[in-house]
């Protein structure tokens, strides 16, 4: 019984804490069985496998002293390895987006290039959606409408997006959406806001392409460790009958724990959606977050006529004509006229029409048609990702009527930081003007932040170093060499001295790295060890010559510098064509190390000045500007609020600084795991906490307003 209690399978009241492999079981209970390592451990009857003719070819019914030491050995060797295991982090970091040597970056242009001229217009895994449904009506298709959140008195939802580029700030923000409640400071008090009975997330689950590694390993397993799926879950199962409940659940609305709903983004269509179908509508759970979804897109029903419309927009950011005639036909036949819809995309295409200046050739036209000829004024709130920022722009009054209210972009979940300040604080959308009400990062914060491609660009971004080497060596090599330069030092002025100066440094450089330099000491060497000339004459005629050549030769290829002069002298003398194809060769692989350690720093310094320039005075490039810092900081997610009278609040909660450092919590380690019981009805769910400034303590508000159900007016805090 000790025996198992060290191994973790029973505890004091005999039941069993935590998963442990047959292996070390089996060497558990033979532990458990001995008496001492001198006597007979067991019996055979107990444990045949054990027995002596196993080791000594004897027959006996007792089992072998060395086996159960072994034994022994192997229990404490194995748990230490399960457990170095389990308390080892394995967050990946941030995507390197500007690096020449990923193989992730060529797969994903590969996977975008065949997804824009394979998938794009001819093969569209939504229509397919669709067309294996066996329901052909709109508005009661199973696979899409969900409505076992209709009956509650009031609901909490939370909605994320652009998660899962590094480990640390993906699992900083799911350890927020984890918490059973979070005090978030605003202003001087702490508001208690519970977590939501529901996550929904905005697309582009993993960076850089949709692999099933990088979903495992950037979206999942930062998810896990926030909330642990069941202990009964296989990870490997894919589910075929959707939605599969927990034993003892008959009924989605029975299970009141977290679940999560999810619309793919670009990067999730990289391979024509295959990896998303995999992931999210055939598995079951995202960490501790029930997954009941079946298809890509999905209508919810949510209490007090509110609902949410989860659009795929694809790679063209807009819904396909079988999409549009779901929503439609589900406006006609459920959506009530008093009702309030939040509509959901990855893109949001206000901002970006915007700020590309499309207003007059919107994109998401279906979209548009949707919320304003289908649902005209029922949409209440739009929300999305694709930008990592948060921005909210309100309606400004006007006689024209309100198609939208609010417009809210947050895609702070984990991906590198957007800035903010190159958006308009004015945007015209759906015949309305729309004023920013609230930005995260400020826009003073955002552009000192640009500032940092002029100091962090290369240490971002060392990788750089070998496509910006190489192209600057590309346009630059045919200027090599520069013959006639001694005219500069020839000067007669007041500087003189000073050219003098230089004229001595250049001279005593050129002398240090001079004519046949490394052969001229082996010269000076030979002399003095063989000072006969006549015994040197005899080696060279002895070896055809060959002597004094292969060395000579030999020694320049060690000698880069000699190579450099001596061929740069002899095509100044001569032209570039007195040169072999062979000789120019080796000339200009003997330049390219100097100008790569010359030049490097100053590509990198350049390129990162030219991003900085760009971003903050000509609003230019805010993707590769932000992307080059891979900024983890300024993490964020929105928690939305269905009251009983029917009001929806919404609080978006931030944390400014992503922790780098973790340890498992002890709140966490400490709280006693029952049998059977779900990870969301723990007290301190997460498994890691920040050794400094962990994102509970640090968590703020930084915007916050409430849509007014009954007479759609706004109030903000």
């Amino acid at each position: 019984f000790h025996g198992l209690k060290y191994a973790g399978l029973v505890s004091h009241g005999g039941v069993r804490r935590s998963k442990i492999s047959p292996v070390l079981q089996h060497c558990t209970l033979l532990w458990a069985y001995g008496i001492s390592w001198s006597a007979p451990v067991g019996s055979a009857h107990d444990d045949p496998v054990l027995s002596k003719p196993d080791i000594y070819g004897e027959s006996s019914d007792e089992i072998s002293p060395i086996y159960s030491l072994w034994a022994i050995w192997a229990l404490k060797y194995f748990l230490s390895v399960e457990e170095s295991e389990d308390n080892e982090l394995q967050f990946l970091d941030m995507v390197p987006w500007y690096s020449g040597t990923s193989a992730d970056l060529f797969k994903t242009l590969f996977d975008l290039l065949v997804s824009v001229t394979v998938f794009l217009g001819r093969f569209d895994m939504r229509m397919m959606q669709a067309t294996m449904n066996d329901s052909h009506d709109g508005a009661r298709q199973e696979d899409f409408l969900y409505d076992h959140f209709s009956e509650k008195k009031e609901f909490w939802f939370d909605f994320m997006a652009d998660t899962c580029d590094g480990g640390n700030s993906s699992y900083s923000v799911a350890r927020l959406l984890a918490q059973p409640s979070l005090d978030a400071r605003m202003n001087d008090d702490l508001i208690p806001l519970p977590r939501g009975n529901l996550l929904l997330i905005g697309g582009d689950l993993a960076y850089p392409n949709p692999s099933t590694e990088n979903y495992e390993k950037r979206f999942f397993y930062p998810f896990e460790e926030a909330l642990q799926p069941p202990s009964w879950y296989n990870k490997k199962h894919l589910a075929v009958n959707k939605p599969e409940l927990p034993i003892g659940f008959f009924d989605l609305r029975q299970y009141d724990g977290p679940q999560s709903f999810v619309i793919p983004g670009n990067h999730d269509w990289f391979d024509g959606l295959q990896t998303f179908m995999r992931h999210i509508c055939q598995k079951s759970w995202l960490g501790g977050w029930f997954m009941p979804q079946k298809k890509s897109y999905f209508a919810l029903q949510l209490p007090k006529g509110w609902w949410v419309f989860g659009l795929d927009v694809a790679l063209h950011n807009d819904i396909d004509s079988f999409q549009f005639k779901f929503f439609s036909e589900l406006i006609r036949d459920k959506v009530k006229e008093s009702d309030s819809v939040i509509v959901m995309t990855h893109a949001p295409n206000w901002i970006l029409d915007s700020y590309w200046n499309n207003e007059n050739d919107e994109t998401g036209k279906n979209v548009s048609h949707l919320i304003c000829d289908y649902l005209n004024g029922r949409c209440k709130l739009r929300i999305a990702g694709d930008l990592h920022h948060y921005m909210r722009h309100s309606r400004v009054q006007s006689e024209n009527p309100a198609m939208v209210q609010h417009l809210l972009v947050n895609g702070c979940g984990g991906a590198f930081l957007h800035p903010t300040h190159v958006f308009g604080n004015l945007i015209k959308a759906y015949n309305s003007t729309y004023e920013t009400k609230a930005a995260y990062p400020s826009f003073q914060d955002s552009r000192k932040i640009a500032l940092d491609n002029i100091l962090l660009f290369r240490k971002e971004n060392w990788q750089f170093d070998f496509i910006g080497g190489s192209i600057y060596f590309i346009l630059t090599f045919s200027m090599f060499p520069l013959c006639k330069l001694d005219h500069i030092l020839q000067d007669d002025t007041i500087s003189g001295h000073t050219n003098n100066f230089f004229s001595a440094v250049w001279d005593a450089f050129m002398y240090m790295v001079g004519y046949h330099s490394l052969y001229e000491w082996y010269q000076t060497v030979e002399n003095e060890y063989i000072p006969d000339p006549m015994v040197r004459a005899r080696i060279e005629q002895w070896t055809f010559g060959l002597y004094p050549t292969c060395i000579k030769y030999l020694m320049s290829a060690f000698d880069v510098p000699e190579v450099m002069v001596v061929t740069r002298t002899n095509i100044c003398k001569n032209g570039m064509a007195s040169l072999s194809r062979g000789s120019a060769i080796l000339y200009y692989a003997s330049v390219f190390p100097y100008f790569w350690v010359l030049s490097t720093p100053v590509a990198s310094l350049v390129f990162g000045m030219y991003l900085y320039i760009c971003i903050n005075w000509l609003h230019l490039h805010f993707d590769e500007a932000f992307s080059s810092l891979r900024n983890p900081d300024y993490k964020s997610f929105t928690r939305l609020h269905i009251k009983e009278d029917g009001n929806l609040e919404v609080f978006t909660l931030a944390v400014d600084k992503v922790p780098k450092e973790w340890n498992v919590d002890s709140a966490w380690n400490n709280e006693t795991e029952q049998q059977h019981q779900f990870s969301h009805q723990r007290f301190h769910p997460s498994k890691w906490s920040a050794i400094l400034q962990d994102p509970i303590e640090t968590v703020k508000i930084v915007d916050s307003f409430v849509i007014n159900k009954r007479d759609e007016a706004e109030m903000s805090k």
